[in-house]
């Protein structure tokens, strides 16, 4: 059984990429509940259960099943390239109660009792959950958030050079095994069979580290959207920036040594910044010394300027 999004001319242009904390919040929820089918995130799973079990989240958790359907309205697509938790929350508080009651309803082994209450009074329910999300995110998530960040920022600009490079066939050659691209219509492996025309709508492209290893989708009423696991997420768990070597170090700086090492896959200052745990004009003095140096260079991905090595700063990071 397959989904097929028909894609029309201006389909194919109005492919674009977003990210969403909220997405991943609800999502992490899917990992805490069944770790041994997430176990490259049993790391944080570790590091953050015994918080998770005093925080009230029996309500939201039951819209959330370890496989199958999650109620929609938790997950709107997002509206915007990068929006901000507390944006996305704005927006689901907004849910139509009717709407809410109805996709809860179609939750598989929901608790009928969670069920029921809901939608006795599905705007107070959507208050809650939002409550509840909003305490979760400052209690567990948002402390993980700038990790999390740098690792999908970096798939973009991945996918992104290959979407400008060769168009939606090399877009789509590696985003999932079960994803494919026959010309004029994606098709992707799923429990159901549906074929919809995109209609010119588009599709929102949404890498996820705490979807993995599956894919996710969402169709009419809302905006189509198919969210994937990022690239690299193997390494998100990993503690730090990679040790700068001794002589690498010695000879251009401990600090500059780790930034060249960062930059094993293009990032911009920001997300250098993030990851190394240092101010961003700090990463950019560095950065300037590293470009005079011939061993970085700079381009631009859309409005952000990103840096990667060149070949005289491959060979340095990589010396042994």
């Amino acid at each position: 059984m397959t989904v097929e999004w028909i894609f029309a001319p201006d389909d194919v242009a109005r492919l674009r990429f977003a990210f969403s904390p909220l997405w991943e919040a609800v999502m992490s929820l899917r990992v805490l509940k069944a770790p041994d089918r997430h176990a490259l995130h049993l790391p944080w799973v570790r590091a953050v259960r015994r918080r998770v079990a005093e925080l009230p989240l029996g309500e939201v958790s039951a819209l959330v099943p370890v496989t199958g359907y999650v109620a929609d309205f938790l997950t709107p697509p997002p509206e915007s390239p990068l929006p901000e938790f507390t944006a996305e929350l704005e927006r689901l508080e907004k849910t139509p109660p009717e709407a809410a009651a109805a996709e809860a309803s179609r939750v598989p082994g929901a608790d009928p009792a969670v069920v029921e209450r809901f939608q006795r009074d599905p705007e107070a329910a959507v208050r809650r959950v939002a409550d509840a999300l909003r305490l979760y995110w400052d209690e567990v998530l948002s402390g993980y958030w700038p990790r999390i960040l740098t690792l999908l920022e970096t798939d973009v600009l991945k996918r992104t050079r290959r979407l400008a490079a060769g168009g939606a066939r090399a877009l789509f050659a590696d985003l999932h095994e079960r994803v494919r691209w026959t010309g004029d219509r994606l098709i992707v492996e799923k429990r159901y069979t549906r074929t919809t025309p995109l209609g010119g709508d588009g599709l929102l492209l949404v890498p996820s580290v705490f979807s993995w290893p599956g894919i996710l989708l969402m169709c009419g009423p809302y905006q189509p959207m198919l969210s994937y696991p990022a690239l690299g997420i193997g390494t998100l768990w990993e503690e730090g920036p990679p040790p700068a070597p001794q002589g690498l170090a010695a000879l251009i700086g401990r600090r500059r040594a780790e930034i060249l090492l960062a930059l094993a896959d293009p990032a911009s200052t920001t997300a250098l910044a993030r990851r190394l745990s240092i101010t961003p004009g700090a990463v950019s003095q560095h950065l300037s010394v590293l470009l005079g140096g011939g061993l970085v260079v700079r381009g631009r991905v859309g409005r952000e300027v990103v840096y990667r090595r060149t070949a005289l700063g491959d060979t340095l990071a990589c010396a042994p």
